[in-house]
């Protein structure tokens, strides 16, 4: 048997975290306290959970509970908290780049509007990044539920901001909803403002749902994408473009879209030569952060640490950290293996 190395060590990036959903149990906990907030048993039970988002009624009780955690970020310090121990965590699991997900619309209600709310959400990744060390980044998702021209405000607004740490533009929320190419001239405005496009596809539908984000909104990245794992034609094309999926073991398993770790085809797409970014998604309804992921990718998948590493390697190439950086990650994760593996006691 092999002796592995301890994986929250091993240098990554990550690169679907999504900002409500990082937030602590604890936090969510003190700031209901703090605001009133009366929380069902759902979200203070010390367990993630139980949800299946695969039918209509499971996606508006996973929506539900994600709004709810929401309503209790309501000050310029509650961001702050909010970003600085999402950088902590991940500095905890070996992340040395974290891209988070963000819709500003739906924070600039109690945040003195959209402009206010990114401000205050920019500022406040900038301080963690500088804080703690963690090289930290913002991809502004627009919502699949809402009007199209939604999202064109919120991508020119994206590429306004560009030079305040925005690297990307995202389309989150229900792919059931809203088809892709309705969001083509929103995302056709960043990928001109230089923002890397990487849009949500292939978790709650199938490989078409993929091959839309390829084909009309031209995806640099997909969020999830582990459902062209059913068509070979379309994992062919993900490979030859090198086109990275962020892979969320943990959520596709508490979502329903399959019903198993074992289940999640990670083996499928790293074999077909598919690059992949292992992402906690929301850990606050999931209850798994980073490192988990890549322990459960070890455990049911039977990666070895070689292959744990060359996950690493792909989850740095595929984001947009400049070059200092990835090559500051990519050596670490040499190290990483190089080293001997511990010997069990």
């Amino acid at each position: 048997m092999e002796h592995v190395r301890d994986l929250s060590l091993l240098p990554k990036a990550h690169l679907h975290l999504h900002f409500t959903g990082s937030m602590r149990p604890a936090t969510l906990l003190e700031l209901a306290d703090k605001y009133g907030v009366h929380l069902p048993e759902a979200l203070t039970g010390g367990e993630p959970p139980k949800l299946r988002a695969t039918d209509e009624r499971g996606w508006f009780r996973f929506q539900r509970l994600y709004d709810m955690a929401r309503s209790c970020l309501r000050e310029p310090e509650d961001i702050v908290r909010l970003v600085r121990e999402a950088a902590e965590e991940d500095i905890r699991d070996g992340s040395g780049w974290l891209e988070i997900q963000v819709d500003p619309t739906s924070y600039a209600p109690r945040l003195g509007g959209l402009i206010p709310a990114l401000e205050i959400i920019l500022d406040a990744v900038d301080s963690a990044s500088r804080e703690t060390g963690l090289g930290m980044r913002v991809l502004v998702a627009a919502n699949r539920m809402k009007h199209p021209l939604d999202a064109r405000t919120l991508a020119r607004l994206a590429v306004r901001y560009a030079d305040r740490g925005i690297v990307g533009f995202g389309l989150s929320n229900d792919e059931r909803r809203g088809l892709a190419r309705d969001f083509d001239r929103a995302f056709a405005i960043a990928r001109e403002g230089g923002l890397l496009a990487a849009p949500h596809g292939g978790e709650l539908t199938g490989p078409a749902s993929v091959r839309d984000c390829l084909d009309d909104l031209h995806a640099a990245r997909i969020g999830h994408g582990v459902r062209a794992a059913e068509d070979p034609r379309l994992l062919r094309k993900l490979a030859e473009r090198q086109i990275t999926c962020e892979v969320c073991p943990a959520s596709n398993v508490a979502l329903g879209v399959y019903e198993k770790p074992e289940d999640v085809p990670l083996r499928t797409l790293y074999d077909a030569g598919v690059p992949m970014a292992l992402g906690a998604d929301d850990p606050l309804l999931f209850g798994s952060r980073l490192a988990a992921q890549y322990e459960l990718a070890r455990t049911h998948h039977g990666f070895t640490d070689a292959e744990l590493a060359e996950l690493a390697r792909q989850s740095v190439r595929g984001s947009a950290a400049p070059e200092d950086v990835r090559a500051k990650l990519l050596a670490g994760v040499d190290d990483w293996l190089a080293a001997p593996a511990p010997v069990p006691a």
